[in-house]
């Protein structure tokens, strides 16, 4: 039986590849893994049955046999683990390229969800401006870093790894709501890398077909 993953029922990002079973998604596209969907909708996603997958009562989880998992960047690491084509053979670029993964979800992308959550929930609020603000330049500052890290290379660290897969989905959250990632024009062009890459193509279908089913013919 191929693993199965859950997603939104209702995809909340509308088809915009930004929900998060998108990253689980490409990382078994990369490594050519069959794997089957369970749609939940919001309401079933905070019952018992998928609370016994994932106690916070969120999307993704993964189910492999008796292996059920939740977060993605634990799911991603399993999936490099354990099939050829996100990690390098190498002991000290493998460790490198997870290194990467944590780096993206731990250090670059909490300023990124910061922004989002004061933009769409707290844009009311009379401090809302002051605080969009604070949050952009974290974001820059940290953009900053990954850019001259970066330089001109393709990947972060040599081959495109779990690492990059992880990064690039945390850049494509600003890619829809904000022009920052365009001052960064070799991020801007890494972003651009990771989406042309047949297995994110693949994905993306997959995750936009679930929207399409969802929106009402005229």
């Amino acid at each position: 039986m191929p693993p199965t993953i859950t997603a939104f029922e209702n995809p909340p990002d509308r088809g915009a590849g930004l929900a998060r079973d998108m990253r689980v998604r490409w990382a078994l596209e990369e490594v050519g893994q069959p794997y089957a969907v369970r749609l939940v909708s919001f309401t079933e996603m905070k019952e018992p049955a998928h609370l016994g997958r994932h106690p916070f009562g969120q999307i993704p989880t993964y189910e492999e046999g008796d292996l059920a998992l939740f977060e993605t960047g634990s799911i991603i690491l399993h999936l490099a683990r354990h099939h050829a084509g996100l990690l390098p053979g190498d002991a000290n670029a493998r460790a490198r390229a997870i290194t990467w993964i944590f780096a993206a979800l731990n250090t670059v992308e909490p300023p990124i969800l910061d922004r989002e959550t004061t933009r769409l929930l707290e844009g009311d609020r009379s401090w809302a401006a002051e605080r969009l603000h604070l949050t952009e330049d974290r974001i820059r500052i940290r953009l900053g870093q990954l850019s001259a890290h970066l330089r001109d290379a393709e990947w972060l660290d040599g081959a495109f790894s779990a690492g990059d897969l992880v990064m690039v989905s945390v850049l494509l959250r600003l890619r829809h709501s904000s022009p920052i990632l365009d001052d960064f024009a070799n991020l801007a062009a890494y972003v651009a890398r990771g989406e042309a890459r047949p297995a994110y193509q693949r994905a993306f279908a997959a995750q936009l077909a679930v929207f399409a089913a969802r929106v009402p013919k005229e």
